[in-house]
């Protein structure tokens, strides 16, 4: 059996300052006890590898898993970036072997060579999931859960019904929105979806899954029929939150003049989807010198949920989907036939087993040596993925290493009390993010076109945050404004959405439950009711988010 391995990409930008820092060191040697900033204070995935079933091809309609939700951090800590265990989906090409999917003018085409001769990988994805970003504007101790996908070979990326992944505080154009809100009972905001207090190993499901709200088109471009669908399950909200609209995907080939990659998007081809990582990058990094010159150095406190048995469970029920599973009855009800649950059916769904792997790490490109010691990346009981820790002199279990002795060219572990007290690096503390600008929609164009209904209503959000948001139509959302559609067309998709709204509830199952374990809670705010007469076919559209009380 195959086994598939995700490769892992992350665009950051970090700060100016962190880069002249690291030149003036290298430069002008500190003295003891000096202590400078530094970026690139560790780096590395802590991932698993997931068999795929014998006929890839069928079960390629969606993916699910259940991942633990944790505070990684006690502090919201400025220029901090760790994504938590998750996974991509990118549309299978595997039949092109050498001719470019991503056009010539597109940033991954133009700036990437070494991803050719096909630029599959960063082509299209959806990505995601559960962690801590750079650009997040509203920081509070837990993560946040959030959409994203590249559409155009990473010139843009979708992160919510109207921004994208953190880059801006303004929404996308009006061109660019992909996401269309499907839940009427939560809302979506830019900065991502926060947790009900301090989850401690508790666990959120999510899956996506491609689903046919529409026909497919033979137009200029030719679309398919795949909406790849957000479900969550939480303790207090289960179901379908949002999904990609297929043109999203489609609209590439026509914009570039690119006839070859007509039909090879994700909104026509099956999903490629492999294991899952936990993704560290952005983190900050003190240095300072001892008595003798030694260099050590300092990263932020990084802790772990351990359980009574000394584990850290990360994910289980990796599972891939055929149409079995849910595409077939949702058509069908769409194209009149009996109504669909919404569950997912057993019978097309495959469970994966996991693999895993020594992880190695390094700082500002050195190789870390010894984590190994703390602890180990392992397959437990019931085939999840996770931790195993070994009750290491150097950190408690459940912390990973945060003292290191440069050692020539590698980076060595130390525990507090071997950390040089003239280094004063025990006492410094790391700059605490603070509240951004506010995100903001314009208020014209899509937005006011047909416009919202009702509103806007304000709630505050355990971020730190307040949303502003307004109910929509359905199809009268921003998203849907840039497409010429027939209004027989737009009819038909409003009225399957009411169905949907009237049998879907929030307090039952879709995806399986967890086989392990208990459901982490979202932010109570983010629960809405829809107002008297916007009961079914309105969903709450967030309009901006801004620090609450201004």
């Amino acid at each position: 059996m195959k086994k598939s391995y995700l490769i892992l990409l992350c665009l950051v930008v970090l700060p100016q300052m962190c880069e002249s820092q690291e030149t003036a060191t290298s430069k002008n040697d500190a003295q003891a006890g000096v202590v400078t900033v530094h970026s690139r204070g560790l780096h590395g995935y802590i991932g698993y590898s997931a068999s795929r079933p014998p006929d890839r091809a069928k079960y390629s309609a969606g993916m699910g898993f259940y991942s633990a939700v944790w505070p990684l951090i006690d502090k919201p800590i400025a220029d901090f970036q760790i994504g938590l265990p998750s996974a991509w989906i990118t549309p299978d090409n595997s039949d092109n072997k050498d001719t470019p999917l991503a056009p010539i003018g597109t940033l991954a085409r133009d700036n990437w060579p070494e991803r050719g001769p096909t630029w599959d990988s960063v082509f299209q994805t959806v990505e995601g999931g559960l962690g801590y970003w750079a650009g997040n504007r509203f920081r509070y101790g837990p993560p946040k859960f959030s959409m994203n996908a590249t559409p155009q070979c990473y010139d843009y990326e979708v992160g919510s019904p109207g921004w994208s992944f953190f880059y801006s505080d303004k929404a996308l154009p009006d061109d660019r929105l992909g996401i269309a809100q499907l839940s009427n009972r939560l809302l979506i905001p830019p900065d991502a979806l926060p947790f009900e207090g301090n989850p401690n190993g508790q666990f959120l499901g999510y899956a996506y899954m491609a689903l046919p709200f529409t026909e497919p088109t033979t137009g200029d471009p030719p679309t398919g029929d795949q909406a790849w669908t957000c479900f969550l399950s939480a303790a207090n909200f289960k179901g379908p939150i949002a999904y990609y609209i297929p043109e999203t995907w489609s609209k590439i080939g026509k914009l570039f003049n690119y006839p070859f990659i007509y039909g090879r998007g994700l909104d026509a081809r099956p999903g490629n989807m492999g294991g899952g990582a936990m993704e560290i990058n952005t983190v900050p990094r003190f240095d300072a010198k001892d008595a003798q010159g030694v260099v050590y150095s300092k990263i932020p406190k990084l802790q772990f949920p351990v359980d009574e048995q000394g584990r850290t469970l990360l994910v289980q029920d990796v599972t891939y989907y055929s149409k079995a599973a849910l595409y077939d009855a949702f058509k069908s009800w769409r194209d009149g036939g009996p109504s669909c649950s919404g569950r997912f059916d057993d019978s097309g769904a495959w469970k994966s087993s996991l693999k895993t792997h020594t992880t190695r790490f390094d700082q500002a490109g050195k190789t870390i040596a010894g984590v190994d010691k703390v602890f180990n990346t392992k397959i437990f009981e019931g085939n999840t993925w996770g931790l195993e820790w070994y009750n290491s002199r150097i950190s408690p279990n459940g912390v990973f290493p945060q003292y290191f002795k440069h050692v020539g060219d590698e980076r060595v572990p130390v525990s507090e009390a071997e950390l040089p007290a003239e280094t004063k690096l025990l006492s410094k503390e790391f700059r605490l993010a603070r509240p951004g600008s506010p995100y903001m929609s314009p208020g014209t164009g899509a937005w006011s076109h047909p416009g919202p209904v009702r509103g806007p209503f304000t709630v505050n959000l355990t971020d730190g945050s307040m949303v502003i948001y307004s109910w929509y139509r359905f199809v009268d959302q921003p998203s849907f404004q840039q497409y010429d559609w027939s209004d027989d067309k737009k009819e038909k998709l409003q009225s399957f959405v009411e169905k949907i709204h009237a049998n879907w509830l929030i307090d039952r199952d879709y995806m399986a439950p967890p086989s392990g374990g208990t459901l982490a809670r979202l932010d109570p705010a983010l629960l809405v009711t829809p107002p008297k007469g916007l009961e079914v076919g309105y969903v709450p559209i967030v309009t901006r988010q801004e620090v609450a009380g201004r």
